[in-house]
């Protein structure tokens, strides 16, 4: 049985997002101001007949397409908001399922480490695909569950500060972003990426 685990439209994606996308994604890769959708499943497997169904019911164009042993996750996304919205529909309407039975977002974990320091910036510079984190920079990490969320997360903090996106990992058990900048911006940042995941009706995630 399918179960709908991420299911979110991004309305305008921001610089940042879209070139992490750009950078990291194999897919045909966006560019800022696009609509996108992220649509996660389970079993992982299935995504691909999900990914049929978009493709061929609208002219949207797949950045990621992620299949991993328990969830699989799909991102399309066109200029045209519509083709991006009916295709959402379309995905739905095939599998029989409503945007109400989607997994409602849980935040795993939420920290702020302020002034961070040079050794723990080089680390984590290490293992980042986007801005690099730099010494007395405050640092965001936030985790999701379902992961496919936490893009949602990372594009309304885009809008809302003048912040910089470190990494970002939208797959596996939990949705991974890492974010810095001044003390106040992501302060304002996190802020508004809690408030967003906030808003996201669903289903209770059950164990």
């Amino acid at each position: 049985m399918l179960s709908l685990r991420t299911y979110t439209f991004l309305d305008s994606l921001q610089p940042q997002l879209a070139s992490f996308i750009g950078k990291t994604a194999r897919g045909f890769l966006p560019v800022p101001d696009m609509a996108s959708l992220f649509v996660e499943i389970a079993p992982g497997i299935a995504i691909n007949r999900v990914t049929d169904i978009a493709l061929k019911a609208h002219r949207v164009a797949p950045a990621m397409l992620v299949v991993e042993r328990a969830f699989g996750l799909l991102e399309v996304h066109a200029h045209d908001k519509g083709e991006v919205v009916g295709a959402g529909r379309a995905i739905l309407e095939a599998l029989e399922l409503q945007e109400a039975e989607r997994i409602k977002p849980r935040i795993v974990s939420n920290q702020i480490i302020r002034a961070i320091e040079p050794y723990q910036a080089q680390i984590i510079n290490r293992d980042s695909s986007g801005m690099m984190l730099l010494p007395g920079q405050s640092l965001f990490i936030l985790e999701t569950d379902p992961a496919g969320y936490i893009t949602y997360a990372a594009n309304e903090a885009e809008k809302a500060a003048n912040v910089f996106l470190v990494h970002l990992r939208p797959f596996g058990a939990f949705g991974r972003l890492w974010m810095s900048g001044t003390e106040a911006e992501i302060d304002s940042a996190a802020e508004a990426a809690l408030a967003a995941l906030s808003r996201v009706d669903g289903k209770e995630l059950t164990e």
